[in-house]
């Protein structure tokens, strides 16, 4: 691979794979391979496609690109020149795929994609109701390119923003333009890119580091990932542009262990860039050196946080650090050095940014949060997988438009926005606009982008026990009010999900909601009660009725409700007295009834019910049972 040594070589060798790379006319299958897909066969149909191609003698071009982001529906992948898209795809889809699509130029049109049973097919990608919203900008790439193959970047424009800002930017044009754009941490902060990297090109010293979060541990949350197992030159561009602007030499990414493909073809991408002489020492032939290494990490949620993260790099445990120093600072970043960090989707904005100047950028998404942001969209919707939206857009626009509504219909009831220490928004803010500030203003938070949607069926209760259970057994232990008041948060929500909760539990959960906030020493601590916290904001209800009621409207909590069969309804199958296993449930000589005296509320005998004729219902509080007998 000869190495680029001048603007003039890279410019020459991009018109020549403009030229040669994804020519119009080619027979192309462009087949997902991003983990969701990998995981449901996408190469099980390479090699089918492969076998095909053989058989008919046909020269069919196959790219294994990265998410293409519908991963409710995958395998999918794109047929060109026809330009047809296909979901679900099974390896025997593909002969039929062939004979129509390549052969017959005509869409297969059992594999098209369509809303529900009586809709129409819809052949073309852009005309699906969950991309017609979409604009690209992080995720540019992905479903075109393959991500191990540097020519493939470059032919679609990469490193065209390296070669702008190396050839006739100087390093503050380039930080200015940044800073102009108003690019904001997509980590979760939301803290401008801009003034963070001329914090730390202030900082004394002549070394500088740049280091790339890949740490994402938010459960459900596969942003970050995407970019590096689908685009990582993307990644290592904006890299390698903070790294020109702030004057820094060596660069790290830091990625969990658990992320195989990612780390893979990060280290290709890497190697190339560096054969290619677009890293490492005089890159494209200027005097500008920059290294980049990868760091993998063990997985804990708390190395997300950027001390611990320096930490764990370093070879410690991943303990949070007071600050002052901040990582921009002598003494705060990776081994003493200033450091600049920034996570994935961050840096892959950088290159568009330089490329296309700061007043495109701008032009998209709101006045303070301009640009763009994904999402891993999940949860209780019918098409999850990643989207990319501007900002501004509504919740009810990504949920309903973009992701096709609730699962069977069913009502909304709450969606969770920035992993596990994001806050639950009710259905009254469907019509918020997402975006850094007004997501706060409701109690919430952007995060890195996950995005979980509930439905009727979901108890919040439940819903903030399972994530402070989350935040508590990730949080490190270092500080005592992370360590003991979310144990005691979690103590309380355990008590009021299984029937036992007292009056005061609520003000005992914002009282320590509140605490935790104010003195826990990082970001994990002082929004872990966030979940906790929201829910009682909009859902407080929902805790009355399990404490004071002793019931769960979702039905979802064990030792709550009076259990009871409706004999109008019950056909007497007698499944309820087998699930039984305390002897609760007794039979008479035309009926089933459950004794309260043995019954333990497991709901055994509710979820054996064929036709649902066993009820949930409140328990009478002794207040209303008293007023009843005066009415008599």
């Amino acid at each position: 691979m000869p190495k680029l040594n001048s603007f003039d070589a890279l410019n020459a060798l991009r018109e020549t794979l403009k030229k040669e790379t994804f020519k119009p006319d080619t027979l192309r299958a462009r087949v997902c391979c991003g983990t969701a897909c990998t995981a449901t066969g996408a190469h099980r149909i390479i090699d089918q496609f492969k076998k095909e191609a053989a058989n008919t003698g046909l020269d069919l071009e196959i790219v294994k690109t990265g998410c293409q982001g519908i991963c409710q529906k995958g395998p999918v992948l794109k047929i060109e020149p026809m330009n047809v898209f296909y979901q679900r795809t099974k390896p025997v889809n593909v002969p039929w795929i062939m004979s129509y699509s390549i052969l017959g130029n005509m869409p297969y049109r059992q594999g098209l994609y369509r809303d529900n049973i009586l809709s129409e097919p819809v052949p073309v990608m852009t005309d699906i109701p969950f991309y017609k919203k979409q604009k690209r900008i992080a995720l540019r790439n992905n479903g075109k390119i393959d991500p191990c193959n540097i020519d493939h970047y470059i032919a679609v424009g990469g490193y065209s923003g390296l070669d702008k800002a190396l050839s006739s930017m100087t390093p503050d044009e380039v930080l200015n333009e940044v800073d102009k754009a108003n690019l904001r941490g997509r980590g979760g902060a939301g803290f401008p890119a801009g003034k963070k990297w001329k914090h730390t090109k202030s900082a004394p010293g002549r070394i500088k580091v740049v280091i790339a979060n890949g740490d994402e541990g938010d459960p459900g949350a596969f942003m970050d990932r995407s970019i590096m197992e689908g685009d990582p030159h993307s990644l290592l561009e904006g890299m390698a542009l903070c790294a020109y602007a702030i004057n820094a030499q060596y660069g790290l990414i830091y990625v969990r262990h658990e992320y195989p493909l990612a780390v893979k073809n990060l280290g290709l991408a890497i190697k190339q860039a560096e054969e290619k002489g677009l890293l490492g020492k005089n890159i494209l032939g200027t005097n500008f050196n920059f290294t980049v290494d990868i760091r993998e990490g063990a997985g804990a949620f708390v190395c997300g946080e950027s001390t611990a993260l320096i930490a764990s790099i370093e070879g410690e445990r991943g303990f949070p650090r007071p600050r002052p120093p901040r990582l921009s600072e002598p003494g705060g970043g990776a081994w003493g050095y200033p450091t600049n960090l920034n996570n994935i989707e961050t840096y892959a904005c950088v290159p568009v940014i330089v490329e296309n100047g700061s007043d495109y950028f701008l032009s998209i998404g709101t006045k303070t949060s301009p640009g763009t942001k994904v999402f891993a969209l999940t949860g209780k919707v019918k098409n999850t997988g990643l989207v990319e939206v501007p900002m501004g857009i509504t919740l009810r626009e990504i949920i309903f438009d973009i992701g096709g509504g609730i699962l069977g219909d069913k009502k909304f009831k709450a969606v969770q926005t920035g992993g596990p220490s994001g806050g639950c928004i009710p259905a009254e803010h469907l019509d918020l606009s997402v975006d850094f500030d007004s997501l706060a203003s409701v109690g919430s938070m952007m995060g890195s982008g996950g995005m979980v949607v509930m439905d009727e069926e979901n108890c919040m209760v439940d819903v903030a026990k399972f994530f402070l259970s989350f935040t508590q057994s990730e949080s490190c232990g270092k500080c005592p009010p992370c360590r003991i008041g979310t144990y005691q948060m979690l103590d309380i929500l355990k008590r009021i999900t299984s029937g036992k909760g007292e009056e005061g539990d609520i003000e005992r959960l914002e009282e320590l909601g509140k605490k935790i906030v104010k003195g826990s020493l990082c970001g994990l601590g002082s929004s872990a009660p966030n979940p906790v916290l929201t829910t009682i904001r909009y859902f407080r209800e929902e805790y009355e009725e399990h404490i004071k009621d002793k019931y769960c409207r979702a039905k979802v909590c064990s030792g709550l409700g009076l259990f009871r069969i409706e004999h109008d309804e019950c056909f007497l199958c007698g499944l309820c007295k087998q699930a039984c296993a305390f002897g609760a449930v007794r039979e008479t000589r035309r009926s089933f009834f459950i004794d309260q005296d043995y019954c333990t509320k497991c709901k055994a005998c509710y979820t054996a019910c064929p036709i649902g004729a066993v009820k949930i219902e409140k328990h009478k509080r002794q207040g209303s049972a008293v007023r009843d007998m005066e009415a008599e």
